[in-house]
Parts: structure tokens; sequence; C-alpha cells
């Protein structure tokens, strides 16, 4: 579903080449994970724009390195985070300039605090953590607002978040196969979890209908500690974009991302397994 003509998509999808260099030493997802946000970068991000990073702490600076930024613009809700972002930007060569602040795009109103920044950027991206602004509507509605109001007009908000209609699916199944099997069988199935060789998701509360909000999960990768995560109701979320002046441009599970980008590091073999539990949410448009 498109309400743009997105143009940039064939344009820059045609130019990348084997810039791309994820370590082989990464787990597989944390190397899915790190394709996601190259490619993401290499589509959109033009040269000497301004880029809005929400969230940024503990997120690799180096990523702005490659992609000719004229101005970084960090924001990360935690004073630690945005010590450790600025400190990454300090160690290295400053191709471009960059400034940090401390506020969280889910509960601020960044018109009054950022006042300054206003309609500056041409690029706002959310590339972890965007599921946890789904805790409640409100925290979802001021996100939206937040990055309306930095973006300039023409400019694009994207991100990556897990895909909450697979995992809701798995979930879902799961409990009907438990309430399917006899009594004596059921001690040992926990309808709650979701199991795979690579991953466990855990629900909190067992519940018949996709909830809007504040519907959490653990999210557990092999030798990685627990997540918590919202789930994302993905009509919802574009919902409250519309309201904040937001134009939805597309939502795509990383399956289809990975079959259209791949041929740019073809020495990344990846299991399937762990496609569909990302989304490559490349999304609105002011």
């Amino acid at each position: 579903m498109s309400f743009r003509n997105l143009e940039t998509w064939n344009d820059l999808g045609t130019s990348m080449s084997s810039s791309f260099a994820i370590p082989r030493t990464e787990s597989t997802h944390h190397r899915l994970y790190e394709f996601a946000k190259l490619a993401l970068i290499k589509i959109f991000v033009h040269p000497y724009a301004t880029v809005c990073d929400l969230y940024c702490g503990g997120v690799d600076a180096e990523k702005w390195d490659g992609a000719q930024i004229g101005h970084y613009i960090g924001i990360d809700v935690s004073s630690s985070g945005v010590s450790e972002i600025r400190e990454a930007w300090e160690s290295r060569r400053k191709s471009y300039t960059a400034e940090f602040f401390e506020a969280d795009p889910c509960t601020e109103n960044f018109g009054v605090q950022l006042q300054e920044k206003t309609n500056q950027a041409d690029l706002v991206c959310c590339l972890q953590n965007l599921q946890l602004c789904f805790e409640n509507e409100e925290s979802a509605r001021k996100l939206l607002h937040n990055v309306s109001s930095l973006l300039k007009p023409g400019g694009y908000f994207f991100g990556i978040t897990p895909d909450s209609s697979t995992i809701w699916a798995k979930y879902q199944k799961n409990v009907e196969a438990y309430h399917n099997r006899s009594s004596s069988m059921k001690p040992n199935i926990v309808p709650n979890c979701i199991r795979s060789e690579s991953y466990m998701i855990t629900f909190e509360v067992e519940e018949e209908k996709f909830p809007l909000f504040g519907k959490k999960y653990q999210l557990k990768f092999a030798h990685d500690p627990a997540e918590t995560h919202c789930l994302v109701h993905f009509p919802s979320l574009i919902r409250l974009a519309r309201e904040a002046g937001l134009e939805y441009v597309e939502i795509q599970n990383l399956t289809e991302f990975y079959d259209d980008n791949k041929y740019l590091i073809a020495s990344l073999t990846l299991p399937y397994t762990y496609f569909k539990l990302f989304i490559y949410l490349l999304v609105f448009g002011d």
C-alpha cells in the first residue's frame, strides 16, 4: 500500500553496491539487523542531509560515516545514551556536524522543548525502541507528532520494529493448540510462550484479541538477554500518523526487503526463521 510514488526506492536502490560490511563474528540476528539499518540508510539518506536519530543511545555512530550526511541530531531519553553517542561522534573524524539532546520522544513536546529544530530534518529515523512507544495510545501519538514537527516538508520517517502481525499469529496458533490438546498433555505446554531454535517469545497475559496498545512480551535470542517489547498495531500506527500530518508510504516485512536487496551482500546467508520476526518500516512522508 502506498499513498506516494516512492521513486527513491528504485533510483537509489540500483546504486547501492558492495559497501556493506557486516562482521561475521556477530550473531545471525545482529547481522540481519545491521543489514536492515545500513540498507535503509543507503536507500533514503542523501548527501548533506540533516538526519534526526530517535533513541540514538547504544546505536553505532559509524553507520552514518559513509552516508555523507551534513548534520546529525541525536535524541535519547537517557543522559547516558546521549553521552555515549556524543563520545562516539567526538572520537571519530568529524565528517558532519552534530548536536545531541536528552528528551523522551514519547512524552515530551518537541515543538516546545526543541523549538529551534522544528522542520529542520530531511529524515527522522527510529532504528530501535519504536515498539516501546505502543505501551499506550498517547505515547504513540506523541512520538508521531514529534516526528512531524521535526521533519521538513517532503521529508521521511523510517524505522525498524519486530513484526507484530506474525508474532501474534504464532501466539494465537500456540494458544489454540494448547486448548485443543487433552488435559493430560497440557502440563508440558506453555501457551504464552513461542519457541524456536533461534528465539523465544513470552507473553505476560493470554488474550483472544490483538490489543491496540500495551500488549507486552519478552523476546529472547540465543545467547542474548531477554528484552521487553510491545506489539505494534499497524492500522493504529497508520491512523495516528495521518492525524500527525504524515503520509503513509509502505510497511514491508524483512523477508521481502531482503529478497529485494540481498544482491548487495551476496556473502550474507541467513536462515529463513529470522525473517518473519522483523519489519522494515519504510514509512511516512511529511
